[in-house]
């Protein structure tokens, strides 16, 4: 079966995220759009997930308990995934932490700097993954 590149696929987004409230919120908004989400609330989870799963895109916290980070998520899916590459989106509060910026400068990747209004932030995801399959 060949995708046309005209829709997103149905595979889910793997959300990582560690605070229950922030994955619980992320989550009803990702699903309120029509997105399919699998939370995970640790690195080291989300890479098992990614490596036996078929994922849409990616929403990830840059700081994450477990021993991976999301810059350490994002280095895993350019090397392993890298059609995912394009399609992850950074959720964090910890935006003048000079790590937090050499990553997002790295990686290009676009960032969502909690607490962030639900508007912005499916913005962002639409505009890196492309709006969920009806």
């Amino acid at each position: 079966m060949t995708q046309t590149g005209t829709k997103p696929a149905c595979a889910p987004v793997l959300l990582i995220e560690d605070e229950p409230a922030v994955m619980a919120l992320v989550t009803a908004v990702l699903e309120g759009h029509g997105y399919a989400v699998v939370p995970t609330a640790s690195g080291a989870e989300a890479l098992r997930l990614l490596a036996d799963g078929n994922f849409h895109g990616v929403v990830s916290d840059m700081r994450t308990p477990g021993g991976v980070d999301g810059a350490q998520v994002y280095a895993w899916i350019a090397t392993h995934r890298p059609e995912l590459a394009s399609r992850l989106v950074f959720i964090t509060g910890d935006m003048a932490n000079e790590e937090t910026a050499a990553t997002l400068r790295r990686t290009g990747a676009p960032c969502v700097e909690k607490p962030f209004r639900v508007h912005d932030f499916i913005s962002v995801v639409e505009q890196t993954m492309g709006r969920a399959a009806s």
